[in-house]
Formats: C-alpha cells, sequence, structure tokens
C-alpha cells in the first residue's frame, strides 16, 4: 500500500479507502482514550480520515517507514495536535465532507476498552491487531461460505483461536457428522489458508513484503502485553 503511494498504480484510492474503512476502530480508541468525548471522537475520526483520503496524505509518507499501521497513528498524532481547531471551525462553517467511515457502534465497541489502563499508543497497538486478526477470520469465514461449509466452519473455528478448546475433536465432528480424522484434516487445511490470508492482509500494510514475518511478531506481541 505505501509502495503503492509513490506511483499511480490502479485501484490505489479504493485500496486505501478499504483499508481505512477496516481500520478505523483503532483509531477511534485512540482518540477516545486522548480524553475526547463520544460527539468529538466521532466527528474527529470522520475528519482525519476524509483528510487523509482526499489529500492522498499517504503519498508523502516516507517509504522507509513502510507499515500502515505507523503511517496511522503518526498522522492521527500530528492531526490531533495540529488539526483540533481548523476541525472545529470547518464544523461550524462547512469544509471538508465526512468520509465514508461508519463510526456508529464505534461506542458499543469501545466500552470493554474503558477498563484499559495502558497509554493510548499500546491501546492502538492492541487494537490494531484485534481487528486485522478478526478480519482475516471473516475473510476466511466468506470464503467457507462460499464453499457451502458455512457450518462446517462456524463449529471448527473453535480451534482456530489459538488456544485450548473446551470441546474435543470427536463432539464436534459427531456434530458435523464426520469422523475425527476428518473433523481433524479439515482444521489443519482452515489453519494452513488462515496463514495465507493473514500474510495477504498484512502484507497490504507494508510497503515492503520482506517485513511480513516481522510485522506479524509486532502484531501478536502487541497483543499479549
Amino acid at each position: 500500500m505505501l509502495e503503492a503511494a509513490h506511483s499511480s498504480a490502479p485501484g490505489f484510492e479504493e485500496a486505501l479507502e478499504a483499508l481505512c474503512s477496516h481500520y478505523w476502530y483503532p483509531v477511534y480508541v485512540f482518540v477516545r482514550r486522548s480524553g475526547y468525548s463520544f460527539h468529538d471522537a466521532q466527528d474527529l475520526v470522520q475528519q482525519f480520515f476524509a483528510r487523509l483520503l482526499e489529500k492522498n496524505t499517504l503519498a508523502m509518507a516516507d517509504p522507509e517507514r513502510g507499515r500502515f499501521r505507523t503511517f496511522l497513528l503518526v498522522s492521527l498524532r500530528n492531526f490531533l495536535a495540529n488539526e483540533w481547531d481548523k476541525t472545529q471551525a470547518q464544523k461550524r462553517g462547512g469544509g471538508i465532507a465526512h468520509s465514508s467511515i461508519d463510526v456508529s457502534e464505534a461506542e458499543s465497541r469501545y466500552s470493554p476498552a474503558l477498563a484499559d489502563r495502558h497509554s493510548p499508543e499500546r491501546i492502538f497497538e492492541r487494537q490494531w491487531s484485534a481487528t486485522l486478526l478478526d478480519r482475516v477470520m471473516g475473510l476466511l469465514r466468506e470464503e467457507q461460505v462460499k464453499a457451502g461449509k458455512e457450518r462446517q466452519f462456524d463449529a471448527l473455528r473453535v480451534f482456530l483461536a489459538g488456544r485450548r478448546p473446551d470441546i474435543s475433536y470427536s463432539l464436534v465432528a459427531a456434530d458435523l457428522g464426520m469422523l475425527e480424522a476428518a473433523a481433524m484434516s479439515a482444521v489443519s487445511r482452515l489453519r494452513r489458508r488462515y496463514r495465507e490470508l493473514l500474510r495477504s492482509e498484512v502484507a497490504q500494510t507494508l510497503a515492503h513484503p520482506e517485513e511480513v514475518d516481522d510485522e506479524i511478531g509486532v502484531l501478536l506481541v502487541s497483543l499479549s502485553k
């Protein structure tokens, strides 16, 4: 994505808007934990992404800092530090139109984060990682639904969660009318495909594809803190 920003790559603007629509929630959490009210945070997030999309700010990013996650956080800090007064003026007199990002359910999602006493930056990193992993799981489920395996996936996804499930393969297999060995093989295939989708999704947020493994490591560490 950051590499494409410095070229006239076809579909770049659409890809950027898609990334923003997928990863707006960590931005919202950062703004809220920085002390802004619910209503101000909604407006700020909308205005932040509107500026990002309209001004193609990404094209001015340093390619040596080629992680969209890092770029987004740095840009957001600068926006909150320098643009609040301008944003308020534009709200009163018009100005930049809101982006297409829907933050209507943000506060209900934000409630559990109230107990997290870490810094806004740490919470941003954690929410970014959780959002990315949730998106990958969603992409995997979409594939399985299209393949007519929705029920099987929903039953087996408990074995993809990265922790020991409270149910056995034999019980799930029996419910699905499968042999236990077949259920285990299906989970193995799902895990392999999940890893492929994860690498692909992470690669979209990097300027340098060779950094995928390092970025995945960073994301997993942020979830464990």
